[in-house]
């Protein structure tokens, strides 16, 4: 992969507060659209009553804000994966495995994020991770909470932590759903995805398995 940009709908200030918080490299380019313009153009959801202020029922009408959009979102609402993709978190998956899982910990950790759950070496990376190590269950490939445990330490060492500094400007953005869309170099599209839900995001094991693909396919016959 030559280039990795990601679009957020967010001021300038927002995404180098971002970039601090996830220690990101030089390799990943962080590109401000603080109306989320881009990704409706890519044909995102934008959540459930997007251009509504209030809710009607019956003769009543319900002021609507944006928080009380998200808030329905987090039920399904507008986002029917939302669910599935949360309860999923706490299962585990005995199928598929998403090892970066562990890595994203360490990072959290290394930012002093709580929960505290895995153990590192000098170097930061994991030595020991005791979701290894739960009775049976510890064989499979994701196992139980531990997805949920990365999403609890997110949202509370980043998303609460730092609200004031990376809320969005345009909260008609707050409840707009993310993509995802690897290219070919030459205008081809080897992956895309647009969300279905809340933490419905994209796998990265399919977007590496869409890499592999391209790198052992067989080339064109002229």
């Amino acid at each position: 992969m030559s280039s990795i940009s990601v679009v957020l709908n967010a001021e300038p200030a927002s995404i180098a507060k971002l970039r601090e918080l996830l220690d990101l490299g030089d390799g990943v380019e962080l590109l401000s659209d603080p109306s989320g313009a881009a990704g409706r153009a890519f044909g995102v959801s934008r959540g459930w009553l997007p251009d509504d202020d209030e809710l009607r029922v019956g003769s009543v009408a319900v002021p609507l804000n944006a928080y009380a959009k998200l808030f329905g979102m987090l039920f399904g609402l507008g986002a029917w994966a939302t669910l599935p993709a949360v309860i999923g978190g706490y299962i585990g998956n005995p199928f598929r495995g998403q090892p970066w899982i562990a890595d994203a910990l360490a990072q959290g950790q290394s930012q002093n994020r709580w929960p505290v759950v895995v153990d590192l070496d000098a170097n930061g990376a994991v030595k020991r991770n005791p979701f290894d190590e739960l009775p049976v269950v510890g064989a499979w490939p994701r196992r139980p909470l531990e997805l949920a445990t990365l999403r609890l330490q997110t949202m509370l060492g980043v998303s609460l932590a730092h609200w004031d500094a990376l809320k969005p400007e345009d909260l008609r953005t707050l409840t707009q759903l993310g993509g995802c869309v690897v290219s070919d170099g030459a205008g081809g599209v080897l992956y895309e995805h647009r969300d279905p839900g809340i933490c419905a995001v994209a796998n990265f094991e399919e977007i590496l398995d869409a890499l592999d693909a391209k790198a052992t396919a067989p080339p064109a016959s002229s």
